[in-house]
């Protein structure tokens, strides 16, 4: 018998998991496999945000807390907001959630009806579209293509724009492509948007931090206030902070959206735990310097990774301008033969390959929305990253020409 609802039918598994699962079970039968498939930190938490949960434990923060948060950790964003962004919001604008995946998820369960449209520019991250058609919305995927900068243009944003948009959303420095907007970009956008005023903008800003060749990182809010009343602001301690297994998110918008998001929390998971958001307190309150010597250390990643890609014949590689994952163009190994004699007919099949006949692990770009790339995360050790490069090379080079060139 099956016991699945209906609605998981239009739902796919996150790909990124699949992809490292993939890799996980190649590495189970003995093969040495580096996985590339999950972008997180291989950093360790500070040890000041670690004791300050072990602290708050022992003095008995271990209850349940209010659902949209602890309201120290609510004045600690409104802090962190009015001190890196410039930006004024109410500790009642404010919620908490188990990583910024949950506040997206909230935020569309209080505000999608069935046949609402989510537009999400492509490439996005895998979750967006699932999470939007698992809460009977459409999404609406516009294509921002390498050329573009993988940025949405104003056009392309106005030709998307339907009497049932509901949701924008924008991912800057962005997962897969590492875009990143300019004010002016932002600004751009905020006009067209200013003419539809149904459509309420989700600005995913989780890689604030993680910005690369002095660029200057703006908020949306901060490029387009009048449109302050529509736009939810999402961000978390994950990637900046090296806690990702922390699960801790936040976002600041207007107080009803906020009021509601904390509504289906409290009928879900009621909150985050007590300790989990002291150590958020820690991180946003406490010393910085960490954050600068992350930076630093994925830009040198970064370098080495689009220096190595350079160098593989087929592959395309534009400098990411932020985030810590290489969005790799392989649009010449299309129709190329493996050694085993099959042809790479899509970006899975070239993941597939560099998986098996390479043993790196990636994510096929087809689950960003946009074709034919693969992703890897740059978040690994120098070492491991010079090694993946080797033997990506190797594999790429193995392949035979397609039929057209041979």
């Amino acid at each position: 018998m099956n016991y699945v609802a209906e609605r998981l039918s239009v739902v796919k598994p996150s790909a990124s998991m699949v992809a490292s699962q993939a890799a996980k079970s190649l590495a189970a039968t003995g093969v040495d496999v580096i996985d590339l498939g999950l972008g997180e930190p291989d950093f360790p938490t500070p040890e000041h945000i670690s004791k300050a949960a072990y602290d708050a434990a022992l003095l008995g923060e271990t209850l349940y807390t209010a659902s949209t948060g602890t309201l120290a950790l609510r004045e600690a964003v409104a802090e962190k907001f009015r001190r890196e962004n410039g930006l004024d919001y109410r500790p009642e604008e404010i919620a908490v959630a188990n990583g910024a995946k949950q506040i997206i998820f909230n935020a569309l369960l209080a505000t999608l009806n069935d046949g609402d449209e989510a537009i999400l520019p492509t490439p996005y991250f895998v979750s967006y579209p699932e999470m939007v058609k698992l809460l009977g919305g459409v999404p609406v995927t516009p294509q921002c293509p390498a050329e573009a900068g993988f940025r949405l243009t104003p056009d392309v944003l106005e030709g998307a724009i339907t009497p049932r948009s509901k949701w924008l959303f924008l991912n800057a420095p962005g997962n897969p492509s590492g875009a990143v907007y300019s004010k002016a970009e932002m600004q751009a956008l905020g006009e067209v948007l200013a003419k539809h005023p149904q459509v309420l903008i989700l600005s995913d800003e989780i890689y604030e931090h993680i910005i690369f060749d002095g660029r200057d990182f703006v908020s949306f809010a901060t490029a387009c206030p009048d449109l302050r009343e529509r736009s939810l602001i999402v961000n978390g301690v994950s990637k900046s902070y090296a806690m990702t297994g922390w699960r801790v998110g936040y976002a600041a918008g207007p107080a009803t959206l906020i009021k509601a998001m904390g509504t289906v929390q409290s009928q879900s998971c009621t909150s985050v735990a007590a300790p989990m958001q002291a150590a958020a307190v820690a991180a946003l309150t406490g010393p910085q310097e960490c954050v600068a010597e992350f930076r630093e250390a994925f830009q040198r990643r970064r370098d080495l990774v689009v220096a190595g890609i350079a160098q593989i014949d087929g592959l395309e590689l534009p400098a990411p301008e932020g985030a810590f994952y290489a969005y790799i163009g392989c649009a010449d190994l299309i129709g190329r033969r493996t050694p085993d004699g099959n042809i790479l007919e899509t970006d899975a099949d070239v993941s597939d390959y560099l998986l098996a006949e390479g043993h790196v692990g990636s994510v096929p770009g087809s689950a960003y929305g946009l074709s034919p790339f693969f992703r890897i995360s740059t978040a690994t050790s120098d070492k491991v990253l010079r090694e993946a490069i080797d033997r990506i090379a190797r594999a790429v080079a193995a392949l035979e020409p397609s039929q057209e060139t041979a």
